[in-house]
């Protein structure tokens, strides 16, 4: 079992980035900063008959990477009461290689994983931040991939993460459960 991280954060060392390395404390994962690539936003071609055009960006180098690996975390920080705009944009370039023959079982190798979600916000993150986890589930429900799990951690300025202990010790919790799987 592997496992891969897609950062969707834009800040370095942000309050989502802090927390998800708690729960990969001693664990080999590897990493993947959303923000340290060009990906194009999509362009919806499902019902066009030419299909999809490649974007002649980074986005399938990112998901080369992404596939081999059994877990995926999607740490986001939560922007506007939902995942980043990036985040957004490289979940919505799926529906590009649902149909993209150069994955044609991209459906089928996503299903065969674990997702997980670990998303920091400022303004009642525990609450507000809901609505985001089941948007996570029912994309994960649509690729079939599993939704094992999330966290949601408190923290606006940088550094905050630190003072929410029940996201710390939840950290903690999945760094364990990681640990038996990795």
């Amino acid at each position: 079992m592997s496992v891969v991280v897609i950062f969707g954060g834009t800040r370095p060392q942000g309050n989502t980035e802090i927390l998800t390395e708690k729960a990969l404390t001693n664990i080999k994962a590897e990493r993947i900063y959303l923000g340290d690539f060009h990906f194009e936003s999509i362009i919806d071609k499902r019902h066009d008959t030419a299909g999809f055009h490649d974007r002649n960006d980074d986005y399938n180098s990112i998901l080369d990477r992404i596939l081999p690996h059994d877990t995926i975390i999607f740490a986001t920080p939560i922007y506007w009461y939902s995942m980043s705009g990036i985040m957004k944009n490289f979940i919505d370039r799926w529906s590009q290689s649902l149909r993209d023959a150069n994955y044609p079982n991209f459906k089928q190798q996503m299903a065969a994983k674990k997702g997980y979600v670990i998303a920091v916000g400022g303004d009642a993150p525990h609450i507000k931040g809901l609505p985001m986890i089941q948007q996570f589930q029912f994309i994960f429900g649509f690729i079939g991939m599993e939704f094992a799990g999330y966290i949601l951690g408190i923290g606006n300025k940088p550094g905050d993460i630190m003072a929410d202990q029940k996201a710390i010790y939840a950290a903690g919790e999945l760094n364990q459960l990681l640990k038996t799987i990795v």
